[in-house]
């Protein structure tokens, strides 16, 4: 599934052309239910083998417009991981500490260890979206950035980073029914936000803006999946498999770096001769 999803690393992906609520041949029902456990529970047992092989970090990025379901993603995806492995980081309007560094630094920072899980709830792709779009930084600035993303990331993954780029894709009529719910429903009232409904009037801005980044970002290294996100159903279910896709590459790889740790550590309490002491 994922190769359908993919952006190319030679770019041409005209968003226009893609359709938010394509499921496939897909339909919910019991069997994306017993996928998606599957899946989840596939989930458990990878991030349990990283973190104790610790010779990878994980970084997964979802980018997407308010009501995408960024949040919704983590929570339904990452429902069966161990969270002393996994870490969630949501950007906010950057410090005065971080304004006084490099656009990077904060990122840099917040990237995972060896053996850990880390999600970015948008990342250090505002500066390409948000930013450009609001006019907060010159053209001159951000326009530079993409190569600068792509040597960055391309350092992370040479240093032993597996990177996940999920772009959850959602049209402007999902999302408007998605805001209006928040309205009336008290419930959900607590996500109004003025600036998600100011920002549907740069819709097609934004839409531009993505594009430049899927196009220009996506590489052989660190590539852009493109999520169709106005089925929740689908989006949960299509993260899910990506995600167990691309890290059950290394399930061989990380337990056969677990089978010899144990065989070194129990040739050095063998050697110690420690467990053989009387009681």
């Amino acid at each position: 599934m994922s190769h359908e999803l993919i952006v190319p690393p030679s770019g041409g992906v005209k968003l226009s052309k893609i359709d938010p609520a394509d499921t496939g041949d897909l339909h919910q029902g019991n069997q994306i239910d017993a996928t998606m456990a599957a899946d989840i529970q596939a989930l458990e047992q990878l991030q349990e083998l990283l973190y104790v092989a610790s010779d990878r970090a994980v970084l997964i990025v979802l980018q997407g417009m308010d009501t995408s379901g960024k949040d919704g993603t983590i929570k339904h995806v990452f429902s069966g991981v161990n969270p002393e492995g996994v870490g969630v980081v949501s950007f906010k309007q950057p410090t005065e500490l971080e304004l006084a560094h490099d656009y990077l630094w904060r990122i840099h920072n917040a990237c995972p260890r060896m053996g850990e899980i880390v999600i970015f709830n948008r990342s250090h792709y505002e500066s390409l979206l948000v930013e450009r779009v609001m006019g907060l930084t010159p053209k001159a600035v951000w326009s530079q950035r993409y190569e600068q993303i792509n040597q960055f990331e391309a350092m992370l993954t040479a240093s032993s980073t597996i990177i996940l780029k999920l772009f959850l894709y959602i049209s402007k009529a999902e999302q408007k029914q998605r805001l209006e719910e928040r309205i009336h429903k008290p419930d959900k009232r607590w996500k109004v936000n003025v600036t998600d409904w100011q920002d549907r009037k740069r819709w097609a801005d934004f839409m531009d803006a993505y594009e430049d980044v899927l196009n220009k970002t996506s590489t052989k290294v660190a590539p852009w999946y493109i999520i169709p996100a106005d089925h929740k159903w689908y989006r949960n279910y299509v993260v899910a498999n990506i995600i167990t896709e691309r890290l059950g590459e290394y399930r061989d790889d990380w337990q056969q770096a677990i089978e010899q740790r144990g065989a070194a550590n129990l040739k050095a309490l063998e050697d110690s001769g420690a467990h053989k002491v009387s009681e």
